[in-house]
């Protein structure tokens, strides 16, 4: 007797999410993760838009969606590119200017924190609400630890501050850190009522069509 063969059922993030994460519509994720980075990043263009930086959140969207590592890659060059055009676009030497400090190398810690916690929740992901809970939840635990990362790193090796105490910096996190996390998870979940609504409105005809007998 052959032996009995299972077939796996697909899991929710690959039945709802294979149109958002092959082909064009993957190049579309990253060229909106782009632009919004880069609208937001340039502090000039955000400014006029009223809108706050969204990089933590596109690291983070990126690493849930996109996965790839040469694509973080590519999209933390692209913040660094995006840094030099409006630091030396407004006649200023990029590696004088005061937020350019050896504590910069730590975005890249900062970032991947973000962007591979949403790459391991990326097979638990669906549209469902427990899901999108889970989501919101390691985007929170992401963010915070990101912003922590670059901070502390700021203002422990930066070098801006003649005498670094452990008082002032916890000041400094409770003044800032819900302001940049705040933000990030208002940016996440902007991203995540769209995903729930293009799983909702894009699910095929005959999944939610009534089954005839």
């Amino acid at each position: 007797m052959k032996p009995t063969t299972h077939s796996r059922t697909p899991s929710p993030f690959h039945a709802e999410l294979r149109p958002l994460i092959a082909g064009p519509a993957q190049l579309a994720i990253l060229a909106a993760l782009s632009i919004l980075m880069a609208a937001t990043r340039f502090h000039a263009i955000g400014a006029a838009l009223h809108l706050p930086d969204a990089s933590m959140a596109v690291f983070f969207l990126g690493g849930l969606y996109l996965q790839r590592h040469r694509l973080f890659a590519g999209l933390l060059a692209a913040a660094v590119a995006i840094d030099y055009i409006a630091i030396t676009g407004r006649g200023m030497d990029f590696f004088q200017h005061y937020c350019v400090t050896p504590s910069y190398a730590f975005l890249l810690l900062a970032y991947a924190v973000l962007w591979y916690l949403g790459r391991a929740w990326a097979p638990s992901m669906s549209a469902r609400p427990r899901a999108m809970l889970g989501a919101l939840a390691v985007a929170l635990v992401a963010a915070a630890a990101s912003f922590l990362i670059s901070n502390g790193a700021f203002y422990w090796f930066g070098g801006r501050y003649a005498d670094p105490n452990f008082a002032e910096y916890i000041d400094r996190v409770w003044r800032w850190g819900p302001l940049f996390v705040g933000t990030t998870m208002a940016y996440i979940g902007a991203a995540l009522l769209a995903h729930a609504l293009i799983a909702r409105f894009a699910r095929p005809r005959a999944d939610i069509a009534p089954r005839r007998g």
